[in-house]
């Protein structure tokens, strides 16, 4: 789990992906034919067949490398920095977080990320059930206001900082939506020896904002069969009601039917099934009433592509202790290698 701790603690907000890149791109650049990043800031890595066949067909497979995150939005007459959000935040999971924040000069300054109010001691009942906006937060650094001013500027991205820690066999932390498919990604070319098909793995960037990375990318790549790899929601937690826990953690890799923004292709669908019950890899069925992947940009890109979402199943998604299964990681690098493999 040292590669998920490393991926999980690096800061990679929306557009802001290079850490992430760079880590992974040092992983995988002697497990590929081909390495290459795009103007996006994608990084490619292509598997060509085995038997050297260029009319074999094209498969895409996309690991979306951002997490959600936050830019600063500017400097107040008090010396806190405000932030405008990239992606979807539950605010009452922000209290009283540490972040980061990347500077222009490539310095890091830590601070901590709290709502304007009243703390506990002194607050009314309103208060205390108050649940605030994202522009109420504000980030004390610790710097007076000219010091801070002269080192951050507008656009500057802020991640939150958790550490990765193992729970027994679950692993907590921060962004493993979907860092935990960025480990997939590279297990699956540690693992991928042969192979029948033109291979493109993709760690795709800014999927958290609308799927960006991923449209210009499977544009470019034309795959056949694109196979997006990401997180899905495991509430098998108290307080949820059993039809609406969409998957379970430590049942294996979820096969995506649907979610909002796509409908998986059934032949895709029925193929992995049919492999995993072969193969006796653990794994179950995903429908997400909400939400979406990269699948729902490849499967659109050019003249479109039979496509299907693997997903790890995640408890606490979109918070800093995201958690999953060490069993379902491994699942899921398993059913996608052996639909690749010859």
């Amino acid at each position: 789990m040292e590669l998920l701790k490393i991926l999980s603690e690096l800061p990679g907000a929306p557009g802001r992906e290079e850490k992430v890149r760079e880590f992974i791109e040092s992983k995988v650049k002697d497990l590929a034919d081909e390495v290459r990043t795009d103007v996006m800031g994608n990084l490619i890595c292509r598997k060509r067949p085995t038997s050297g066949n260029d009319d074999a067909p094209v498969v895409m497979i996309a690991c979306h490398m951002d997490e959600i995150a936050f830019y600063v939005r500017q400097i107040d007459d008090q010396g806190f920095v405000r932030v405008h959000n990239l992606g979807g935040f539950d605010t009452r999971n922000l209290f009283a977080r540490r972040v980061r924040i990347q500077t222009r000069d490539g310095e890091e300054i830590f601070g901590n990320l709290n709502p304007g109010g009243r703390p506990v001691h002194i607050a009314s009942e309103k208060d205390r059930t108050k649940i605030p906006k994202v522009h109420e937060f504000f980030i004390d650094t610790g710097l007076d206001r000219e010091e801070l001013a002269e080192k951050v500027r507008p656009g500057d991205p802020v991640t939150l900082v958790q550490e990765l820690v193992q729970l027994g066999d679950l692993v907590s932390g921060k962004c493993l939506d979907n860092r935990a498919a960025c480990w997939v990604g590279v297990r699956l070319l540690e693992a991928l020896k042969k192979t029948p098909y033109d291979v493109h793995v993709v760690f795709t960037v800014q999927e958290e904002i609308g799927l960006r990375g991923a449209i210009t990318s499977g544009y470019d790549i034309n795959p056949d069969i694109s196979i997006a790899v990401d997180t899905t929601l495991a509430v098998d937690t108290p307080g949820v009601p059993e039809e609406e826990q969409i998957t379970a953690l430590g049942e294996g890799a979820a096969i995506k039917v649907l979610d909002a923004y796509m409908v998986s292709d059934k032949k895709l669908v029925d193929e992995f099934i049919a492999l995993a019950e072969e193969r006796e890899i653990p794994h179950q069925y995903e429908v997400l009433p909400m939400g979406g992947t990269d699948g729902g940009a490849m499967q659109r890109a050019r003249s479109g592509s039979r496509a299907i979402t693997l997903s790890i199943p995640t408890r606490y998604i979109h918070t800093v202790t995201e958690t999953i299964h060490r069993g379902d990681l491994q699942a899921t690098v398993d059913l996608l290698q052996a639909y690749l493999s010859e």
